[in-house]
């Protein structure tokens, strides 16, 4: 998807055309008829990848903006694009491409979302991890800690929000989450700060959050932001990323065909490593590079969110 550090870009749609307006999430609801607009992070390595083609069946498990399965559509590929965002799911039923099946879901749960179109095996499967360009963009949604919003970070819109995370948790599990999740050293030091600020007040926005994490933070003055960590992890938690990126690599084994391929674009250490260490504990899935493939130096100084991406893929081998 996106790192949340890096500013945001869209302007290639799901069509092909470019985009008359520059347009904001609020405009972008199903009555609106716009198309949907997003650079997708490596798009030419995923077509290459993948190698989509007309007749071949692929599952989008991040549809986001949809970038990356507008270049699928664009090669002529049916794609069934899964998020669990509502307005990502509004924004793709809205412009209704042709190809196209929307399921909502979380991506861990592809086959069975799919077992329900009566789809049970796939040529291609593209994971894009992380937070969307458009949840950024959305300061209600909570995500970024340069906007004041509310202090949210819900991709689906439903259950545990990172306040009732930092309000609720006790010292040591916001360390531990802090730690394990952010891998910021100074995690029991940021829990300390969270629970002394909450004994005077609800934290109840990213600034505030993002104001304690700096405070907790000795000397610091500019450069990426303290609280960067801090956000991820909460993040990651409240959406448990790391178990869904386990479960969806584990139904995208059982579903390709023979053949068929997988590819993962994730955006920090903690998401490669368990992609790197799935397929090369498979027994049917065959990487197809040693090292994961990075963003040319032309796409980085274009589209800055593409700096931290890593993409990875493996065809199924084997019957």
């Amino acid at each position: 998807m996106t790192d949340p550090d890096f500013p945001t870009d869209p302007h290639a749609t799901l069509t092909g055309k470019a985009p008359e307006s520059d347009l904001t999430p609020t405009d972008l609801t199903p009555e609106s008829g716009e198309t949907l607009s997003h650079v997708p992070v490596l798009g030419a390595e995923v077509l290459e990848m993948l190698q989509p083609a007309p007749g071949k069946v692929f599952v989008d498990g991040t549809l986001g903006g949809a970038g990356h399965t507008g270049l699928l559509l664009a090669a002529g590929a049916t794609v069934y694009g899964i998020d669990q965002d509502p307005y990502a799911l509004n924004r793709a039923r809205a412009a209704n491409p042709h190809g196209l099946t929307v399921l909502e879901g979380n991506y861990r749960d592809m086959a069975a979302l799919l077992a329900g179109v009566g789809v049970t095996q796939v040529d291609g499967i593209l994971l894009d991890i992380g937070v969307s360009s458009f949840q950024l963009d959305d300061t209600a949604r909570g995500f970024s800690y340069h906007t004041e919003a509310p202090l949210d970070m819900r991709m689906s819109q439903s259950g545990e929000s990172a306040a009732d995370v930092v309000n609720e948790y006790d010292a040591e599990e916001l360390a531990s989450i802090i730690y394990e999740y952010g891998e910021d050293r100074l995690s029991r030091r940021i829990a300390r700060a969270i629970i002394a600020a909450r004994e005077q007040a609800p934290i109840e926005t990213t600034v505030q959050l993002a104001d304690i994490v700096k405070r907790a933070y000795p000397g610091f003055s500019k450069g990426i932001h303290p609280a960067r960590r801090t956000f991820q992890a909460l993040r990651i938690h409240v959406n448990d990323e790391l178990g869904a990126l386990r479960d969806g690599l584990a139904a995208a084994e059982t579903l390709l065909v023979p053949g068929g391929r997988l590819a993962v674009i994730s955006f920090h250490s903690l998401e490669d490593r368990i992609v790197k260490r799935f397929l090369l504990g498979s027994e049917t899935l065959e990487p197809l590079t040693k090292r994961p493939v990075i963003a040319g130096d032309e796409e980085q100084a274009t589209n800055p969110r593409a700096r931290s991406a890593k993409l990875r893929g493996a065809q199924r081998v084997g019957a």
